[in-house]
């Protein structure tokens, strides 16, 4: 499939509620041959990703996601909080939001299992209707995230850079490859990474 490169696009937009709350919600635009700079958080910002078992199956979780929707994996990072991915759906016709679905789905029933039998506490900070007697749990934040298209290998590879340096500007690791959870090791050829990715950006 050819790869246009161009510019940047992507968007959000805010929606009030009923309770005069604002709620940002995510666009895709489902363009063949354009990567997609994606980014979600966990529910209220909580370090849901703060243990490597959790990140563990999140990557399981991205490997299986990427061979059922045909995905290119350029770049990730896994941090305690959110996550970003760069990637390149394969397929002339896809919809990103079966393809976060397949991502995400499976780690937040996974986490929520998990916190139900072991830590019950937890469990309780990820209760949405508290006032109801049907429990309703969020692991990741609603609203989808951000998510960008990218039609610029210039951009691309700014993305790639931002990615791996998040983890040393929140002073979790001094250097990118200390970081085990992101595409920086790969990048840096190194055997024992995580999940390995599939190409890289084209050159500028």
């Amino acid at each position: 499939m050819a790869v246009c490169f161009a510019g940047s696009t992507g968007y959000r937009i805010a929606m009030r509620q009923a309770d005069g709350t604002i709620r940002k919600r995510r666009y895709s635009i489902n363009d063949p041959g354009h990567a997609h700079e994606l980014t979600f958080s966990c529910y209220k910002g909580l370090p849901l990703l703060g243990r490597d078992r959790t990140r563990q199956w999140f990557i399981e979780a991205l490997d299986r996601a990427r061979t059922k929707h045909s995905l290119e994996m350029w770049a990730f990072v896994i941090m305690p909080e959110h996550v970003h991915l760069l990637l390149l759906p394969q397929p002339a016709e896809y919809r990103m939001a079966a393809i976060l679905q397949a991502i995400k789905q499976p780690v937040a029933c996974r986490a929520i299992d998990y916190l139900r039998t072991h830590h019950a506490a937890w469990l309780e900070k990820l209760r949405v209707n508290r006032r109801s007697a049907r429990a309703i749990y969020h692991f990741w934040q609603p609203g989808g995230g951000c998510d960008r298209n990218l039609t610029n290998a210039a951009i691309a590879w700014q993305s790639v850079e931002y990615m791996h340096n998040n983890p040393v500007r929140r002073g979790l690791a001094k250097h990118p490859t200390d970081w085990a959870w992101s595409s920086a090791r790969w990048y840096d050829g190194h055997d024992d990474v995580v999940l390995p990715m599939d190409a890289t950006p084209p050159n500028p």
